[in-house]
């Protein structure tokens, strides 16, 4: 299984950006779809975006325009590029990554906070 650790959050003010990274290790990076899900505090857990192993990317449709996925294979890492945030987007982002017949994978989140 690929193990995936996220960073770039933080406190942030409402209008202002933020890009998040997830690092992954321990397995052939590219041949992993790749997500981003949130979690705000008393709701489900939501996607965010994804991109899978061709570069196709897919957008919550309440964030497109706003964010961005993009992956960089020779890095082994995904990113998150967050503009003109707002409140609502407070929540722990986390970081996924799947493979048919290899199962899923989380990162342990990070805490982005859009206040101000």
């Amino acid at each position: 299984q690929v193990q995936l650790v996220e960073s770039g959050g933080g406190l942030v003010q409402p209008g202002g950006s933020l890009r998040l990274s997830c690092a992954a290790s321990g397995t052939i990076f590219r041949l992993y779809a790749m997500g981003w899900y949130r979690q705000a505090p008393g709701k489900q857990r939501e996607m965010v975006a994804t991109i899978t192993s061709g570069h196709i990317t897919d957008y919550a449709d309440s964030l497109k325009g706003r964010f961005t996925i993009s992956r960089d294979n020779a890095k082994n890492t995904v990113y998150l590029q967050m503009n003109s945030l707002k409140p609502e987007d407070t929540a722990v982002y986390y970081c996924n990554g799947d493979r048919r017949g290899y199962g899923s994978s989380w990162g342990q989140g990070t805490q982005v906070t859009v206040s101000s």
